[in-house]
Order: structure tokens, then C-alpha cells, then sequence
């Protein structure tokens, strides 16, 4: 399957490569019927329009005129072609960040490429079928060691849950809203607090968004506080389904029952499996080597990736998955995953890995990323500091004055939420929501012992959270 993907992956690269010839060789600019005859390219019309807005995103070609008089040329100054294949432009910010392997590079790249260029592919069985629990690993050991470090919370005694419980105030908000967020909800995470703490919808947000929240923070207490009985089940899962997928679902009885009807997913070329006895078949085998897996992350992880591979449910298949790899964590008392700061273009092509290549490496460097994380917003023990927040340092200067001026005039929460949107409008498209939830993390974080760094008064950041609570 990876030789086909890179044979195509080839292929276009050559296509783009003669276009590119023939643009040059160009004496003005030209049609796309001129182009296609001069490259001589076997290939459908259809998918010469693509290539040719390939290179037009990339910046290599310009077009002119209107829709029935277009014309291409070659950009004066253009990028070499093989940067629309690697991971140099769109991708570059957030490699300093998530420590992506090649693997992962590469396959962000393969599957980059238009659904139309990309092989259909089912459900493999073999898949799930040839993983053997405690032989076979995911996770490497040096990973899992890694990730016991980080996830320590010297509670290894304690009652199944117990961690959790401490922190679930602030793991409601954090898991609810960026589980959510996934999904495309638009709620901020102040919108979130709101709505979970009192029960208030924000202003034109639709009703779907806040149900997606509330059946979050349902199907969270719903493993917390049942910790010693939650396992990975039929009662579990189809439990934890039916709570994510209430009142969402166009059938009521499908919340909570495994699939027995066709479905595809969006923007994939993979097509999960369709006859409800094997559905049922696979998701008891799915079950029952996570439950044989000895260590708890390698767990999580398998979850992660099988839940939604299967697809054992009409919708809501992701949002499953990423409550469940806390099953392992909490029944051990290790630090959550609550997906902190994870982008969703790299989840879904992580998960785009896994439907249609049956490959880890991506949606793996996130999970280990995304763990680190979240134990570092829990508090859970660590062997020493970590690299800072590039983006927080890069925004330094507008986060404090804006925190400082939402104490400084006592704002609410709303007007503080509507206040710190506003701001963040002004800022490059691809800040905005992370520039929005930094500064909203950072205020659901203050207290007494903290507030110091805004240089407000005592007195005057008294006054504001006696008013930020009501």
C-alpha cells in the first residue's frame, strides 16, 4: 500500500514537472487546453485542472483573466515543486512544536494529495486480527517509559478514579471542550466554562454545539465517578456512547447500539465495514484484546486507534475513542489525555492514516504530544522543566495586557469572552484560536498566589473575582 502511495506520489510529481516545462518554455501566458496539448499527458481533463491548481497553491503558476478567458503562466519567483509534497509551508509552524517523524511526515504529505489521487480502500481485518496484546506493540518501550514519567501522579494505591476526581472540575472543562473543538464546535473555552459550570449558552452558538458540551461533561462524570466498574466492555462503551451521542443522533435508539447500516467518511477514500454481524464480530475481538493489554498507555493508544477504525456506531465514533483511552489512565490513576492545544488538522490526518494506510506513526506522535500536554496542565510529576510555549512567548506582551485590562475593569466572564474575541480578530486568521484559548487558559488560572505578573493591585483583583463568579 505505501509503495502504491509513493509510485503516485512520483507520478504527480513528474506531471507537475512537465507542466512546468511547458509554461517555461511559453513565450506568453497560455490556456489550459494549450497546456494539456503541449505536455503531451495521458491524462483526464479533470485531473489536469487539479495539478494545475496544485501549482497554483504552491505559488509556482499565476492565473489571469476571467473563467472563460483563463491564461497560466510561470511565477517570476517561484518554490520548487517538491515543496507542495513536503512539509515546508502549511505544516512548518507546528513541526517546531509536535516532534514529527519522518514517517509522519510523509504520510501528512501522502495524504495531502486530492481524495481523487488517493486509493479506496475497506475495512482490513487483519488489521485488529493480527495485533497481539503484549507481544505486538504500538507504543516502543522507551515511549511508554516516557510516558509513565510524565503521567505520574504517586498515587499508584489509591482507589481506581481517585486523580480524576481531584482535578475533575478543570478535566470537565479541558477534555469537554477540546473533544468538542475537534468536532468543529465553535464554543470558546470560556463559552465551555459557562456552559458547564451554570448552565448559560453563548450567543449565537446553536443548540448542537451546546449539546455536544453537555453530553461531554455527562459522559466524563460517567467514567470518573464509576471508575472501578468502567473497563473496556460492551457496558462501557456502548454506555459511553449513548451518553457523547444523546439527542444528537437522527435515530434515538442508535445512541448506544452498534451500527447495522453503510457508512462513509468525510474526506477519505476509506469505506468501513457494512454487514452488522461482522461489526458486532470485530467490535467484541476490538474489546477484548484491549482489555488483555498489560500496559496502560499502549491501551490508551489502542483504543485510539481501533475505536474509530471499526467505526462500530452510526456517528460520534472519534469522540468515543478519545474519552476511552482514559479508561486505562484513570483506572491507575495517571494524568487525563485531554487533547490540549491539538490541532485538528493533524488528528484527522492521523486518523486519515489509519483508515486508509493502516499506519500509526502520526496519530502516535500526536498522543505522545498531546499527553505531554495535558500532564503538564494537571500538575502530574516530571523529570524536568519543559520548553515554553513558543506561541505564548511570541504573544507575550498582547496576552498580559489584555488579562490585564479584563481585571483592571472588572469584566465578567461574557464581556471577557466577547472582549478577548474581539481582540483576536485583529490578529492573522491562523492565531486566532489559539491566541483566544491562551488567553482564556490563562485567566480560568489565576489566583491569589499568581496575579502578580499583570501588575493589578490586591485589592482590585479581589473585587474582579468576586464579580468573574457571579
Amino acid at each position: 500500500m505505501c509503495r502504491e502511495m509513493e509510485n503516485n506520489r512520483q507520478k504527480i510529481k513528474q506531471q507537475l514537472q512537465v507542466i512546468k516545462e511547458v509554461l517555461q518554455n511559453a513565450d506568453q501566458a497560455v490556456t489550459l487546453g494549450e497546456i494539456k496539448t503541449a505536455s503531451c499527458l495521458d491524462i483526464e481533463l479533470r485531473t489536469f485542472q487539479r495539478r494545475l491548481t496544485m501549482l497554483k497553491k504552491s505559488g509556482e503558476v499565476t492565473v489571469s483573466g476571467d473563467t472563460r478567458s483563463t491564461r497560466y503562466y510561470l511565477a517570476a519567483e517561484n518554490k520548487a515543486y517538491d515543496a507542495f509534497y513536503e512539509p515546508e509551508s502549511e505544516y512548518e509552524k507546528v513541526r517546531h512544536e509536535i516532534p514529527l517523524s519522518e514517517a509522519s511526515l510523509k504520510l501528512m504529505a501522502a495524504l495531502s494529495l486530492p481524495e481523487a489521487d488517493r486509493n479506496p480502500v475497506g475495512y482490513n481485518r487483519k488489521f485488529l486480527e493480527q495485533y497481539r496484546p503484549n507481544v505486538d506493540n504500538y507504543l516502543t518501550s522507551g515511549e511508554k517509559q516516557r510516558l509513565a514519567r510524565m503521567g505520574n501522579t504517586a498515587r499508584p494505591y489509591a482507589p481506581a478514579g481517585t486523580y480524576a476526581r481531584e482535578i475533575l472540575n478543570r478535566l470537565l472543562i479541558d477534555l469537554s471542550w477540546n473533544s468538542s473543538r475537534l468536532e468543529g464546535n465553535t464554543y470558546s473555552l470560556l463559552d465551555t466554562e459557562r456552559l458547564i459550570s451554570r448552565g448559560e449558552m453563548a450567543d449565537a452558538k446553536t443548540a448542537l454545539e451546546a449539546q455536544m458540551i453537555l453530553n461531554h461533561k455527562d459522559a466524563i462524570e460517567f467514567l470518573v465517578e464509576g471508575a472501578e466498574d468502567i473497563d473496556f466492555n460492551r457496558y462501557s462503551i456502548l454506555n459511553l456512547h449513548a451518553l457523547l451521542s444523546h439527542n444528537l443522533l437522527a435515530e434515538p435508539a442508535a445512541s448506544g447500539r452498534l451500527r447495522y447500516k453503510a457508512v462513509r467518511i468525510h474526506q477519505s477514500v476509506f469505506t468501513p465495514l457494512a454487514v452488522p454481524q461482522l461489526i458486532e464480530e470485530m467490535f467484541d475481538l476490538m474489546l477484548k484484546k484491549a482489555s488483555a493489554i498489560n500496559d496502560p498507555y499502549e491501551q490508551a493508544f489502542f483504543v485510539m486507534v481501533h475505536l474509530p477504525y471499526l467505526q462500530p456506531f452510526d456517528d460520534v465514533n472519534k469522540r468515543v475513542s478519545r474519552l476511552a483511552v482514559n479508561i486505562s489512565l484513570n483506572r491507575q490513576n495517571l494524568a487525563p489525555l485531554s487533547f490540549i492545544d491539538v490541532s485538528n488538522d493533524h488528528y484527522i490526518k492521523g486518523m486519515l492514516g489509519v483508515y486508509e494506510l493502516n499506519e500509526v506513526a502520526l496519530i502516535k506522535d500526536v498522543f505522545v504530544w498531546a499527553y505531554e500536554r495535558s500532564c503538564n496542565r494537571y500538575g502530574a510529576i516530571r523529570q524536568s522543566l519543559g520548553e515554553p510555549d513558543s506561541f505564548k512567548l511570541a504573544y507575550r506582551n498582547q496576552i498580559r495586557s489584555l488579562i490585564t485590562e479584563i481585571v483592571s475593569k472588572k469584566f465578567s466572564m461574557a464581556k471577557a469572552a466577547a472582549h478577548i474575541a474581539q481582540e483576536a480578530s485583529k490578529l492573522a486568521v491562523a492565531d486566532r484560536a489559539r491566541f483566544t484559548a491562551a488567553v482564556e487558559t490563562e485567566i480560568m488560572s489565576l489566583h491569589e498566589g499568581n496575579f502578580a505578573r499583570y501588575k493589578v493591585r490586591p485589592s482590585v483583583f479581589k473585587a474582579w473575582k468576586e464579580d468573574w463568579g457571579r
